[in-house]
């Protein structure tokens, strides 16, 4: 997720007769785009055509917003537990599309929420009320509240938290798929053999927003995980045919359109500004990482920043990290959410006083094969496309083994 510089909270509803009902909203530039043939093919291709309407029937159903709320979870855990089997291979292979395929999960959330921002109940819906619907929702159906280790006597169990993304810049190819996402539906809840004993793996997904970033979704939902990791992995999709263990986070945003096509530059924002740095360390082994044979494509050390030097006023791009007191303008992994969340994840592993490995790792680019390259004539998938993304998801397994026993 490189981009130009580099390439739950219990809430009351308020009483029905206190607040008037809000009118429903207009769908989001995310929603809209449900209604393009891509989607349409992928939600049909995968079974996942069937989560709409099965949602629409649970809220028709729901009487209250006590009612709603508990309806709106449960389906969003629904649809998060049946990407993940999809992912694992469990279940009733619906459709024909592979089975590690990300994309059925990202249009059908979008496919939930639009139904839910659309919804008139009889009871009537605040606009504050049905925002904490949609917070349900996003929270739910990305595994974002269920990332709970398991309680268990055996000492040598480890804990690791693995996170993907959306597919984004839909805009230039809506047939695209986050090796990422793919990750983490494919590892979440799996464990994985080290040299010192088994380690379990809770993964979840983050949109590609600016403002659930600035809204504080990745601190809600990795503060109670990291406190209990004893090794975390953030992933994005990176720079074409390689992998990149990134050294430097920094806090800037540059600028760079998200997925409802919003730009935002400047400082990242944080609670508590007033202590917070402009670069953030790995501490993933990243020697280990890179010497290791976990796949196919090479894997790099990468120390590269974009900063101004202290006393300056231009930017310069560095190769071999931060000088003292300068200021961030992008860390190894660039100046967009991929660089933000692992600047959010390192910032919050200090906070919390955890001397734990964790850091970042951005994927290959996923590509289609030869000959469908062209999302104006091309398919949503083939052969090729399918094989990257499962050697990126086998790789990945590599990685985080490799960094578990290195720790």
């Amino acid at each position: 997720m490189l981009t130009t510089a580099a390439l739950t909270l219990a809430v009351l509803p308020p009483a029905a007769s206190a607040t008037p009902a809000a009118k429903a909203a207009t769908p989001t530039v995310e929603e809209q785009r449900l209604d393009r043939a891509v989607p349409r093919e992928i939600l049909r291709r995968s079974g996942f055509d069937q989560v709409a309407p099965g949602f629409v029937r649970a809220l028709r159903g729901a009487t209250s917003y006590r009612a709603a709320e508990r309806a709106v979870g449960r389906e969003g855990a629904r649809l998060w537990r049946q990407a993940v089997d999809r992912a694992q291979g469990r279940g009733p292979a619906l459709g024909d599309l592979s089975r590690d395929d990300d994309r059925p999960l990202y249009w059908a959330r979008l496919a939930m929420s639009r139904e839910l921002r659309q919804w008139q109940p009889r009871f009537g819906l605040s606009e504050a009320a049905r925002a904490r619907l949609l917070g349900t929702l996003e929270r739910t159906s990305r595994g974002q509240d269920s990332m709970a280790f398991p309680r268990t006597d055996r000492k040598d169990v480890k804990r690791i938290v693995v996170t993907g993304f959306d597919p984004f810049t839909l805009d230039r190819d809506i047939r695209i798929s986050n090796p990422s996402g793919a990750t983490a539906l494919a590892l979440d809840g799996t464990v994985v053999e080290t040299a010192e004993g088994p380690a379990r793996i809770e993964a979840a997904v983050f949109p590609v927003r600016w403002q659930d970033f600035a809204d504080g979704t990745v601190e809600r939902a990795l503060r109670g995980p990291l406190a209990r990791a004893d090794l975390f992995t953030t992933v994005s999709q990176g720079r074409v045919g390689r992998i990149d263990v990134e050294r430097f986070n920094g806090a800037w945003r540059g600028g760079f359109g998200d997925n409802e096509n919003v730009s935002e530059t400047g400082l990242v924002p944080v609670s508590d500004p007033a202590s917070q740095p402009q670069w953030t360390v790995t501490s993933l082994p990243y020697r280990a990482i890179v010497a290791a044979d976990t796949g196919r494509f090479p894997v790099y050390d990468n120390t590269s920043v974009t900063e101004v030097p202290a006393g300056g006023s231009a930017p310069v791009t560095r190769p071999d990290g931060p000088t003292p007191g300068s200021a961030a303008r992008a860390g190894g992994g660039g100046d967009y959410l991929s660089n933000e969340i692992a600047y959010r994840a390192t910032l919050l592993r200090d906070r919390l006083d955890r001397d734990i490995p964790g850091g970042h790792v951005h994927t290959p680019v996923l590509q289609f094969g030869a000959g469908n390259t062209d999302p104006a004539t091309g398919t949503v998938t083939d052969p090729e496309f399918v094989q990257n993304r499962l050697d990126i998801i086998a790789q990945l397994r590599s990685i985080i083994t490799v960094a578990a026993d290195a720790s």
